[in-house]
Formats: structure tokens, C-alpha cells, sequence
């Protein structure tokens, strides 16, 4: 008789932005409740969320971001691009990312850090890019202790076989 195989999921991580950082936290914590094991990999900006300089200060940036809703704020938004003129007003990056901060807090999710603390403690594995790692000048001190270590994209792509994955 065969042993069966546990489900696996990957994510990779490639932006450092404060929305960005949570769709594979949330995925990933999901699928470690249900028995999925769990890899990310951390590449380009994505390494912010793993870089003790950059974790928590990880930012939402309202310019350009064609899917950030001044109605969220309560302001109505109708269909004239009013997230993309209100976000060149100066500050308004350091108030939706307050904002964002708070509603999470709100609805009791924990901050980045945390939930890397988290997710480790649970067993996901993650791993830094070391391409981005050699090409920005990380060192191994900077990560947070939740990445096991760097690896290349090609050692990613072993450890991850047959596993779904999702690049956020």
C-alpha cells in the first residue's frame, strides 16, 4: 500500500506593499488549519515582509492602485478615478496605511510580524530569493528568524513539486 502525499501549496511573494503582504498570510494560516503544508518564497519587494528594516513599516500606497476605494474611508468614489487624484495628496500613503492598520486591528489580524511568527511556529517554510538577496546586499542577519534560509529559484521549484501555487 502507498503512502499517501499531504497537500501542499506555495506562494510567491514578490510585493513588499502592506496589501500585499496579507492574501498569502491569510491563504497560507488557512491552509496550515487544514493539514496543507505550507511553502513561500520571498523574491524582489517581497522580501520586505521578511527584513527586520522593512516589516513594520510596510505601507499601502493609494497612487495607482486602480482597486484602493476611497469608499472603504467612507468617501464616496462614484466612477471619476478619485483614489488615484486623492492619493497624490501628500500623507495620504501614510493614511491608508494607518487606516488599513486599523481595521485589521479591528478585525483582530495580527500585523505582518506577527503573523510570520505565526505561520513558522506552525510549521510553513520560507524561503528568501537568492538572486534578490545577492542583487540587494541582504545579509542573513536582517531576516526575521521565520525564513529557514535562501535558496534559488530552481531549489524552489524542487521543493514545491506538484504543489499548487500562487503568485501574489
Amino acid at each position: 500500500m502507498s503512502e499517501e502525499k499531504n497537500r501542499h501549496i506555495a506562494f510567491i511573494c514578490s510585493k513588499g506593499d502592506l496589501d500585499m503582504a496579507y492574501p498569502a498570510l491569510i491563504m497560507g494560516w488557512a491552509a496550515l488549519g487544514d493539514g496543507i503544508d505550507v511553502t513561500i518564497f520571498f523574491t524582489f519587494w517581497g522580501l520586505d515582509l521578511v527584513t527586520e528594516k522593512r516589516v513594520d513599516r510596510l505601507e499601502i500606497a493609494p497612487v495607482a492602485n486602480t482597486s484602493f476605494k476611497m469608499s472603504m474611508m467612507g468617501l464616496p468614489t462614484g466612477n471619476w478615478g478619485i483614489p488615484n487624484i486623492m492619493g497624490i495628496i501628500p500623507g495620504m500613503s501614510a493614511f491608508a496605511t494607518w487606516f488599513m492598520k486599523m481595521k485589521m486591528k479591528a478585525l483582530g489580524v495580527p500585523p505582518v510580524r506577527e503573523y510570520m511568527e505565526m505561520l513558522s511556529d506552525a510549521g510553513a517554510n520560507m524561503y528568501g530569493c537568492k538572486m534578490t538577496v545577492d542583487m540587494f546586499d541582504i545579509k542573513d542577519e536582517d531576516f526575521l528568524p521565520c525564513i529557514d534560509k535562501v535558496v534559488t529559484a530552481s531549489d524552489f521549484m524542487d521543493m514545491t513539486d506538484g504543489a499548487q501555487i500562487v503568485f501574489i
